[in-house]
């Protein structure tokens, strides 16, 4: 795993825009929906992390290397700033994971002749099954 700090906020763009959907008044009157835009290429992320975030096929990604986040699910401006700062972090931590390298191995004898008689168990009931010749 890549040793990380979190994003820092000059880099990332924080804008109130009004929510969609149902909420009445509220959803009519106030801009608590949070547009949030993260500059992947301008940030100041490890190369690592830069290359492996713009390698994904994410459709909050755009082509020139910007996430963009839109939260509208509370109804404070606040809790959907953080839920959005939230989901920024996942993304980046779901690209800071370093997967373990597979290492090849190789079935024992035991676990082959284990697999041929079981194979040769199964042959015989299905040769069980076969009707029989007088």
């Amino acid at each position: 795993m890549i040793a990380r700090s979190p994003v820092p906020l000059h880099e990332v763009e924080l804008s109130a825009v009004r929510a969609q959907g149902a909420g009445g008044q509220n959803v009519n009157k106030v801009s608590s929906a949070i547009h949030l835009r993260f500059d992947i290429r301008a940030s100041s992320l490890p190369e690592v992390l830069k290359m492996r975030l713009l390698a994904l096929t994410d459709r909050r990604i755009s082509h020139e290397g910007v996430v963009v986040i839109k939260s509208q699910e509370y109804r404070t401006q606040e809790q959907n700033r953080a839920a959005a700062l939230a989901r920024l972090e996942a993304l980046i931590d779901s690209v800071s994971v370093t997967r373990k390298a597979r290492v090849a191995t190789r079935p024992t004898r035991a676990s082959k002749l284990r697999r041929l008689e079981s194979k040769t168990r199964k042959g015989e009931v299905k040769a069980g099954r076969r009707r029989v010749h007088e």
